[in-house]
């Protein structure tokens, strides 16, 4: 059931690395989350400037060439001070809620505390998916909303959503996160502990019903540290996921898969046959890691997004694979 994506590399990547000189991007391009409006590929990322701070910001493309964008800039800025997101916005998730769009993203509040410094999912809306303001100061959706992480405070987004229409034709969101359980210390398996979560929503707005859906596994060594950032979709009757495992084979993420009869409880096949992306040793801008996995449908192949070294300070490239027959 895994290895049936074969991807094939951009020879072009990193398709959007920093911009040298650049007020919002000029240090690092990651967590790509992409949308496809009508001819146009939307290119949510984050960007960090030289003073260490990330923000939300957009690139745009043709689904002509979806490997040439053009940069728009900022599109949310830092919280105020002393708010879950005062250093940084990272990790933008983007989905149509009726005729607005919700783009939920992740903040550092700017402590030292490692993981425990990112303390929630906040949202923005949008009327046009460009221009967003934040729909609270608050976060939406924190660490500790799951059973068996209930003093827990580090949580990321830049998962997925998906919609189940309900037998009264109402929608029932379900997105999927990351928890981000580690606190800081020498040992890499305490200080980057993460578990992917799913949790579920009405209106977009309150999130309830929290479950872990996927943990480190102590025997695999691409995954004995993390799971994260878990990207799902659809494919006829099954769910598929792309998610980042840290492991100490490499201590740095890669990208796997997963699959699912009903997008809760996941396959993961025999010790690392689900590896779908590795480092690259042989390519510089990615040889020591690849990670956050945005996955978008082009006809009859898939196309990847994803970021390289440094947790995207060498950019963001992608990939393509081909869609088997049925």
């Amino acid at each position: 059931m895994f290895g049936k994506f074969e991807w094939a590399r951009d020879l072009g990547n990193p398709i959007l690395p920093p911009n040298t000189g650049s007020k919002y991007d000029s240090t690092r391009c990651m967590n790509p989350f992409v949308v496809c409006i009508a001819d146009e590929y939307r290119l949510y990322y984050s960007g960090g400037d030289e003073e260490g701070c990330q923000r939300i910001c957009l690139a745009t493309a043709s689904v002509d060439d979806p490997t040439k964008f053009k940069r728009h800039g900022v599109i949310l800025n830092l919280g105020g001070v002393g708010a879950f997101d005062a250093k940084w916005c990272v990790l933008p998730c983007v989905h149509q809620f009726g005729d607005r769009w919700f783009m939920y993203y992740s903040g550092h509040e700017g402590s030292d505390l490692g993981l425990q410094s990112f303390p929630g999912i906040g949202l923005a809306i949008s009327e046009d998916g460009i221009h967003f303001e934040r729909y609270s100061s608050e976060p939406v959706v924190t660490g500790d909303q799951t059973a068996e992480f209930s003093n827990n405070r580090g949580v990321a987004g830049g998962g997925s959503i998906l919609e189940d229409v309900q037998a009264d034709g109402s929608v029932r969101y379900r997105m999927y996160y990351t928890v981000a359980s580690g606190v800081k210390s020498d040992d890499v398996r305490i200080d980057q502990e993460k578990h992917c979560a799913v949790c579920h929503s009405d209106d977009g707005i309150r999130w309830t019903d929290h479950q872990l859906i996927m943990s480190p596994q102590k025997e695999v060594a691409n995954e004995d540290v993390a799971v994260a950032a878990p990207f799902v979709w659809r494919d006829g009757d099954v769910y598929r996921m792309l998610y980042c495992g840290i492991g100490t084979r490499w201590g740095f993420y890669s990208i796997s898969e997963a699959v699912s009869t009903d997008g809760y409880t996941w396959d993961r096949g025999d010790g690392d046959e689900n590896i779908t992306l590795a480092p690259n040793p042989g390519c510089e801008w990615e040889s020591q890691m690849v990670e956050y996995p945005c996955v978008v449908q082009e006809a009859d192949q898939l196309r990847l997004f994803y970021c390289g070294n440094g947790y995207g300070k060498t950019g963001i490239g992608t990939a393509i694979a081909k869609i088997p027959c049925a």
